[in-house]
């Protein structure tokens, strides 16, 4: 039981290090929560800050959700276990304690998590996300259709319950994460990729 708080405790600490807050201010780029839509994420970094630190910040957000629980799987841990790091390190990436739990939306956090449960089924998720991004422009519909499918693929790869049940939350809080996005997406107001997005559209 201490052996698995641990864990847990170590996973949220672990989602809490905003890779795009620290990556900007490595670079001497600008909080990208005072940038563009004010998410502390890939896609908006890349509007101003441009490709490289976009690719530094997915790759570590990706990374902070899949170490946990890959340490966590290799150490032959329950699946409850493992949904339950999981969820601890999405819920740091979104409410992170060295951020005032203001964070991102969790779309690259979600994938290292997936990866790390099965990297059949967060090969599957991801080509789902390049699929819709590369044949709409659309970044945050990428992210909603690349969540809303993960549960059921990861239940095809991954049958337990546990880490289901984990899933559809998962799920669940990225498409919440998402509204305003949606909202735009339905006025026509959503910016491509690769596109500035005004300051109006936060």
């Amino acid at each position: 039981m201490i052996t698995a708080t641990i864990a847990i405790a170590l996973a949220y600490l672990i989602g809490s290090l905003s890779t795009a807050i620290i990556a900007c201010k490595l670079t001497g780029l600008p909080d990208p929560r005072g940038q563009g839509s004010g998410n502390p994420g890939a896609t908006n970094v890349l509007r101003f800050g441009g490709k490289k630190i976009a690719i530094i910040v997915l790759l570590g957000d990706m990374i902070k959700g899949l170490l946990p629980v890959l340490a966590v799987s290799q150490l032959g841990g329950s699946p409850l276990l493992i949904a339950l790091t999981a969820a601890a390190a999405f819920l740091g990436h979104l409410y992170p304690i060295f951020f005032g739990f203001k964070g991102g939306k969790g779309v690259a956090t979600a994938l290292g998590v997936i990866l790390a449960i099965s990297w059949l089924a967060g090969l599957t998720v991801l080509a789902v996300w390049l699929l819709v991004a590369f044949a709409l422009r659309y970044s945050s519909l990428a992210a909603l259709s690349a969540s809303i499918s993960a549960p059921l693929i990861c239940w095809f790869y991954r049958p337990d319950i546990e880490i289901l049940v984990m899933m559809i939350g998962m799920s669940t809080l990225l498409v919440w994460r998402h509204r305003t996005n949606i909202q735009n997406l339905l006025q026509g107001k959503e910016a491509r990729i690769g596109e500035k997005k005004k300051p109006q559209e936060k």
